[in-house]
């Protein structure tokens, strides 16, 4: 997730903050079809042009989808006007603080196991060959290995001597309990990310510290 990401989630979330909104976007949710303005003005006592502004403003945010349909069952000239229609949106709206990147984990973890499944290579050897070609393609995507740190939420901190300190582990929970698998697809992760982004002067290292990620960016020996 990038920040501008980040922000639009946060605002998001916090537009439910208003009471209205939020019972909005409760009766939106709960409702089996799309919901008009008309029944969620009845539905809450509330003013319909209130309820109008209110609904648009969680569209925007992306809480809600919207679609137009004509509830008379006419068509044609007469019909009127297809009314607006709210439901709740598909996608996930997720923020944390610091920022967590379970769903990365996940895709690396569910990936490795199907192709462990696939050829037989043991689950741990596929988790780090999955991890590697991943980042290795996050690295080529940024650029950098300083973008693919920043947009994955690793908070990198110059160390002083060249080097990086990474003060945030984007899965932290997962290490909690399970340091040794996710540490080490969170190394190969950030390996095969400086290989795609053809960092040279600097190298990624296993070296777990207090309140930092297992994971340091070192300087090449000159």
């Amino acid at each position: 997730m990038n920040e501008q990401s980040q922000s639009d989630d946060i605002s998001a979330i916090a537009s439910l903050s208003d009471p209205l909104r939020r019972a909005l976007f409760d009766i939106v949710s709960r409702s089996a079809t799309p919901m008009g303005r008309d029944e969620a003005a009845e539905a809450l006592g509330v003013p319909r042009g209130t309820v109008a502004f209110h609904l648009e403003r969680l569209a925007r945010c992306g809480l809600l989808d919207t679609e137009f349909q004509r509830r008379t069952g006419r068509s044609g000239p007469g019909a009127g006007r297809p009314a607006k229609l709210y439901r709740r949106a598909a996608n996930e709206i997720v923020v944390s603080v610091p920022g967590r990147h379970y769903a990365l984990a996940g895709e690396l973890l569910i990936s490795a196991i199907e192709q462990s499944d696939r050829t037989g290579e043991p689950a741990r050897e596929s988790l780090t060959r999955v991890s590697i070609e991943h980042g290795r393609a996050l690295g080529m995507s940024a650029g950098s290995l300083d973008a693919v740190l920043q947009s994955t939420g690793y908070e990198p901190q110059d160390d002083g001597e060249g080097g990086l300190l990474l003060h945030n582990c984007p899965f932290h929970q997962l290490a909690k309990g399970h340091a040794e698998a996710v540490c080490a697809a969170n190394l190969a992760l950030l390996t095969g990310a400086a290989e795609g982004a053809g960092e040279s002067t600097r190298e990624v290292q296993f070296a777990p510290r207090g309140g930092y990620c297992c994971v340091r960016i070192v300087r090449n020996a000159d």
